[in-house]
């Protein structure tokens, strides 16, 4: 049994994010580590959700970063190595899609690494599909870089002017 839902930075988030950040140090040059700090970014740029374990221990995280234009991007998705095989990441991801529908954006997208191979296949059977580099990023040998337009409710304003996917 898990609690998932948006919470502020804290102390549990930056154990998660530090695992993350090691685990990719190993596989991956600096020059292609895109590892945003969100403890600088604005409440209003950003939702970070975390998954708690029935004892309150952070299990997992992910994170939105309101881009404009009605996008926006996944950040920091991780889900601790023994919290793995529950379908702990298909809810994380699942709540942060609900918050940014709240949030009236209509694209997501994210960029992850192509040694992430259990990742790029979660995303892809969630929808997301592959698309060039999007700002900041240009082409990076490691990058892998997807996006999932989200349907929005009606009574949204103008369509996403991102870009979309290829």
């Amino acid at each position: 049994m898990f609690s998932i839902q948006p919470e502020p930075f804290s102390s549990c988030a930056a154990a998660l994010i530090e695992a993350l950040d090691s685990w990719q140090n190993a596989l991956y040059p600096v020059e292609s580590q895109y590892c945003t700090d969100l403890t600088a970014l604005q409440d209003d740029e950003l939702i970070l959700v975390m998954a708690r374990d029935a004892q309150g221990r952070a299990a997992g995280c992910v994170s939105l970063l309101i881009q404009p234009e009605g996008c926006g991007e996944l950040k920091r998705m991780y889900v601790a190595p023994e919290y793995r095989g529950q379908k702990l990441a298909e809810r994380l991801i699942a709540a942060i899609e609900r918050q940014a529908r709240q949030a009236e954006i209509a694209l997501l997208r994210l960029e992850t690494g192509v040694h992430h191979h259990a990742a790029i296949r979660l995303y892809e059977r969630l929808g997301y599909r592959r698309c060039d580099p999007f700002p900041p990023y240009g082409n990076d040998p490691f990058g892998v870089y997807m996006a999932k337009p989200l349907a929005l409710s009606t009574s949204s304003s103008a369509p996403s002017r991102c870009e979309s996917t290829r």
